[in-house]
């Protein structure tokens, strides 16, 4: 098993694609693959207290006034020709299809989830106020510890594609996985109302709640309920759970993932507090993923407990027979699923640079459509300013950054080239000479954390109207003194439209103060709109090109070269 696992591994890192920058097993394949889930002690209790007390309840009113009889709720009657009758195609395959994309999101949202292993409801992500977090590690405190320091190894047999700083693949399914999820959802849901089915999920009368009740006390007093024919209906628990699902999780899935959109978050400050904020955003969608998997296995429980092969032949074949061929399509259905998770896996590992260029293809479309005409604005106070700020990035090594920085940057000189009618070298005195520009706003960075800062420094409207890029100069280029972390210079690329926009700089102060070094002294790039790895620190030059495609390997970046990330993230 391991030396499988370690031909995958080389297989998605090939050397062959990047032959001046050899991947290095360890980083990806670590010693350390224990896997820990630590809750804030109040939590579990709490957890328990929210469990215990409606059964308590339950109980006592079960001991106090015997056991309340179920209704057939909802009140349909299998021989009306307005009530649903058994299950149409339609419906038996879009349930196929939802387990599929419900499956691949999960999977892959562990791979996203483990890059910063860490929950939190705060917006700054200070090390120790994390209510969650899946890693014996604590952040310790005698030395920089880096957030890809704190990235998790996880098992491929749990998540898509697994191991560990997999993230650029892992968000390539997640999202893809997540627009097809929403449009089979809108076709589901269309179709829904355009049939009677709605009558099953949808309540008419809040009598549902005392009629659910009653099911419930059923339940866990041990006394199974008399089954209404689910062919034509559900009982009343069993209707609010599916509302639940379908009308209330899902709609917050979508919505929680959209509050944690760097884009979306940094024009509209408003739409985060809706849930709190944008960790909050993040905790929440987590939790909506342990209830989807609740939900499926008392599904799957419920399924088997009630007649499996009345319940198979019915959501399968639509029918209401007892034979076996309803279980035997239902596995081969399953079977069909786990084969799609499979490819998947084997997809990523063998295939990653098709899969940036195919749904990079998508995210670009998508981002066209409905992110790029997003203008960051939003401005935070001083007291929203994050105590603590992840630090990220391998530091610069060279001897030459090193002996600027022991001089205060004194020496430095930005060196702007390329398809500008005016290249020059810029000294940091000069570059602060120029104008400054000053905006606190919050950092979204692809690993889950964020933070907010204010930072001051030279707009890139203004550096423009100083060299005044040519008409074929459509990507700018920054080039940073650090590496990537599989060594090579770090550099990534910004389409020129995007660094005119406003709040885009090249800060040299951070929090009104002197940018530190370990933040990217002396510039670094902030472009509120995208994730942060697009934000090069250590900035030492920039070059203006017709194309992204002539730097680098031609995807955009150093993370986008080496781990397949997104081009452009505005979410």
């Amino acid at each position: 098993m391991c030396t499988h696992k370690r031909r995958m591994h080389q297989t998605l890192f090939d050397p062959m694609d990047h032959p001046n920058h050899p991947r290095q097993d360890p980083v990806h394949f670590p010693t350390d693959r224990r896997l820990r889930i630590w809750v804030r002690p109040p939590v579990p209790a709490l957890t328990a207290l929210a469990v215990a007390f409606p059964v308590a309840v339950a109980w006592a009113q079960y001991f106090l006034t015997g056991l309340p009889e179920v209704p057939h709720v909802p009140r349909l009657h299998p021989d009306s020709i307005s009530d649903p009758q058994g299950f149409p195609a339609w419906l038996r395959i879009t349930h196929y299809v939802n387990f599929l994309f419900i499956a691949l999101l999960i999977r892959s949202g562990l791979s996203i989830l483990m890059d910063h292993p860490r929950l939190y409801w705060n917006a700054h992500c200070t090390p120790g106020t994390e209510w969650l977090r899946f890693t014996p590690l604590e952040v310790p405190k005698d030395r920089v510890w880096q957030a890809k320091d704190d990235a998790r190894y996880i098992s491929p047999w749990l998540a898509l594609p697994g191991y560990r700083h997999t993230i650029g693949v892992a968000r390539h399914w997640h999202l893809l996985c997540a627009l097809l999820w929403v449009a089979s959802g809108l076709v589901y849901v269309g179709l829904l109302f355009a049939t009677n089915q709605w009558m099953r999920l949808v309540p008419t009368s809040w009598s549902i709640l005392a009629d659910a009740w009653a099911v419930f006390i059923n339940y866990v007093t041990l006394h199974m309920p008399a089954e209404i024919e689910g062919f034509h209906s559900y009982n009343a628990l069993q209707q609010l759970s599916y509302f639940t699902v379908v009308f209330v999780m899902a709609p917050l899935s979508i919505l929680t993932g959209l509050a944690m959109s760097p884009a979306i978050d940094n024009r509209f400050p408003w739409y985060p507090k809706i849930f709190g904020n944008r960790q909050a955003a993040r905790s929440i969608h987590f939790l909506l993923l342990v209830g989807y998997v609740g939900f499926v296995v008392v599904h799957v429980a419920t399924v088997v407990a009630t007649g499996l092969a009345h319940n198979m032949n019915s959501i399968v074949l639509g029918t209401k027979d007892q034979g076996a061929t309803g279980i035997v399509l239902g596995v081969i259905g399953i079977a069909a699923v786990l084969a799609a998770c499979f490819f998947a896996h084997w997809l990523s590992w063998h295939y990653p640079r098709i899969l940036q260029r195919l749904i990079g293809r998508i995210h670009t479309f998508i981002g066209t459509l409905f992110f790029d005409h997003i203008t960051p604005r939003a401005q935070y106070s001083k007291e929203d300013i994050s105590p603590f700020l992840w630090p990220n990035g391998k530091m610069p090594t060279s001897a030459e950054w090193e002996s600027m920085a022991a001089n205060d940057f004194k020496d430095f000189r930005l060196k702007i080239s390329g398809l500008v009618e005016h290249p020059v070298e810029l000294s940091l005195d000069e570059i602060k000479a120029m104008g400054k520009q000053e905006q606190i706003t919050m950092h979204h960075c692809i690993q889950g954390w964020s933070g907010i800062a204010e930072w001051g420094g030279l707009p890139m409207t203004m550096l423009c109207d100083i060299v005044k890029p040519r008409p074929d100069a459509k990507v700018v280029v920054f080039r940073s003194f650090g590496d990537g972390l599989y060594g090579g210079e770090y550099y990534d690329t910004q389409p020129i439209e995007n660094v005119l926009r406003a709040q885009c700089m090249l800060a040299y102060e951070m929090n009104y103060q002197p940018i530190d070094r370990l933040y990217g002294a002396p510039l670094r790039l902030r472009v509120e709109n995208q994730l942060g790895y697009k934000m090069v620190k250590w900035i030492k030059a920039i070059e203006f090109v017709d194309s992204e495609k002539a730097v680098g390997e031609g995807y955009g970046g150093k993370n986008e070269d080496d781990e397949y990330f997104d081009l452009t993230p505005e979410i």
